[in-house]
């Protein structure tokens, strides 16, 4: 954060140091289940609100103004970058599809590594932009992981099997390590132009990965992860990895470099801090349990913050995205939850 000002709780937790309270942010907490996000996206694409600094910095602001979260997430999506390399695409209700899909070897040569300052200078204008608006609020930046980018370029979307993935993996392993190569390099690029640009932390989406054995991603998705966290050293800012269904994983996730690991609705938590040692985590509320009860959400949030108790560093979140149809009610009381937990009385 900027010189002279207390660290912000959210900052405090992934460092591993004192916090006032238990901080806490949400993943898509900027989006569809919002009525005031919804108002402006009736008007715009949602290309159009990415790439327009003013609507992505007024969406990115929405649930701090109505929340008072203790973390901004800047409004994209990790499909962003693809683009400038020559992969564009489109999001529809069902999902996210390429217009132009990597099937062959001249495919992967033809994606070109682009410079981010350039090419994605809108990302940067909004982060400046959100800065001015944000005062002592974090602002997080993020990317997608070489894997999940890659399955949605080979896959040409979403996918249930990954066949076209696998095939690739089995059949011309050399070729997928060319295609990750030349993603780690843009989304290392594209990571530091966010620091630069004035972002506070970054996290990694891993969001398919959790497809592979053990073994294929740590030949395959390891290398790229710590490649990308290296880039990062010495920024001061921290690195946080999230991966979806990755708890057949966490052995290589503390691996990987991140300062701190967000984890999903699969760990128990307090089990999984006995293979994450030092590092701060973040987590790991299932998004569905915002459609219980209030009882329920406040008893599995306490839960959870208990849980966080005995971690280096403890950010509340949910397990993956809120999901759109999510009663603003429910994050009410999720959010007066945690902000009410304190160890020494609930312990």
């Amino acid at each position: 954060m900027r010189a002279g000002t207390v660290t912000p709780p959210f900052l405090a937790a992934l460092r591993g140091q004192p916090t006032s309270r238990r901080p806490i942010w949400i993943m898509r907490q900027a989006g569809r289940y919002l009525p005031e996000y919804r108002a402006v996206r009736e008007k715009r694409t949602f290309s159009e609100l990415c790439q327009t600094p003013e609507l992505a910095s007024e969406v990115t602001l929405q649930p701090i103004r109505r929340f008072g979260f203790d973390a901004a997430i800047l409004f994209s999506d990790i499909l962003v970058p693809l683009e400038p390399m020559g992969a564009p695409f489109e999001l529809t209700d069902g999902g996210p599809r390429l217009l132009h899909t990597v099937r062959s070897e001249d495919d992967v040569d033809a994606l070109r590594i682009v410079d981010s300052r350039e090419h994605l200078a809108f990302v940067g204008d909004t982060i400046r932009t959100l800065r001015e608006e944000l005062g002592t609020t974090p602002l997080i930046g993020f990317a997608g992981a070489p894997f999940t980018l890659a399955a949605y370029l080979l896959e040409g979307g979403g996918s249930k099997d990954f066949v076209r993935l696998k095939s690739m993996l089995y059949g011309r392993p050399d070729l997928l390590r060319r295609l990750l190569a030349k993603l780690t390099d843009q989304i290392a690029d594209f990571l530091r132009m966010q620091v630069s640009a004035g972002v506070d932390a970054v996290q990694l989406f891993d969001t398919w990965a959790g497809i592979l054995t053990p073994a294929d991603y740590e030949i395959l998705v390891l290398p790229g992860l710590r490649r990308i966290f290296e880039s990062l050293e010495g920024t001061g800012v921290p690195r946080v990895l999230f991966m979806k269904g990755g708890a057949p994983y966490l052995r290589q996730m503390v691996g990987s470099g991140a300062d701190a690991l967000g984890l999903d609705w699969t760990f128990d938590l307090a089990s999984a801090l006995a293979e994450t040692g030092s590092l701060p985590v973040q987590g790991n509320l299932d998004p569905t349990v915002l459609y219980g009860s209030r009882d329920e959400i406040r008893r599995r949030t306490r839960e959870i913050c208990r849980a966080g108790d005995l971690a280096p560093g403890h950010v509340f979140n949910l397990g993956h995205g809120i999901l759109p149809t999510t009663p603003i009610e429910a994050v009410e009381t999720l959010v007066e939850t945690v902000r009410g937990h304190r160890p020494e009385v609930e312990a």
